[in-house]
């Protein structure tokens, strides 16, 4: 073989082998968001698992208030079936969007009732309420969190996905962009519940 032809081989060689760093990178940054989002999916299952204790507190005391804590179980049954989606294609934007505006409204129930609790001061003086107000809030915080590293996580995967030329691995082998957690909510509704007993 002749000089030209060892660098042709050499040239082959070294484009194969920056396709499968590429590819391989690729597939660690998709692998992280699945990570991140399973740390989402973790607090939102605790989330989830405090609602009906909340509820059945609230209802023997607010036995006329049943609306809104039928929206509360109403809204947590449709954020549970949103996170199952997004928990098995969590880099799908579309499927993010449904769990965001499904989140949204499960906060919003969840502060309706704690703001329907405030008008009731056995409720308020009650210590499984308290307890299960004060998991609930940092609950929320866990989540604010896992919500903010799942973000970086789809960042630095969509930077990657789009910078020449991993691009174009990214593009022959279908790395889409991921969908980012965003609020749905206004700036208004964007601040947390306060919770006073």
């Amino acid at each position: 073989m002749t000089t030209a032809g060892w660098i042709m081989v050499a040239i082959a060689a070294g484009i194969v082998m920056w396709a499968v760093a590429a590819y391989n990178g690729l597939v660690e940054r998709r692998n992280r968001i699945r990570n991140a989002f399973g740390q989402i999916d973790v607090q939102l299952k605790r989330r989830y698992d405090l609602v009906p204790n909340l509820v059945e507190v609230a209802r023997k005391y607010m036995a006329h208030e049943a609306a809104t804590l039928e929206a509360v179980v109403r809204a947590r049954g449709t954020a549970l079936g949103a996170a199952a989606d997004a928990r098995a294609r969590p880099a799908n934007p579309a499927v993010v969007a449904a769990l965001a505006h499904a989140e949204q409204a499960l906060g919003g129930s969840l502060g309706r009732l704690l703001a329907v609790a405030e008008a009731y001061p056995e409720l308020k003086a009650n210590k499984t309420m308290l307890s299960l107000s004060e998991e609930l809030v940092s609950t929320e915080n866990r989540i604010g969190f896992a919500r903010q590293a799942y973000n970086d996580e789809v960042l630095e995967y969509n930077d990657a996905a789009i910078r020449f030329p991993d691009v174009v691995v990214a593009r022959l082998f279908g790395f889409d962009e991921a969908g980012m957690l965003q609020s749905t909510q206004s700036e208004q509704e964007r601040q947390a519940p306060r919770v006073a007993f």
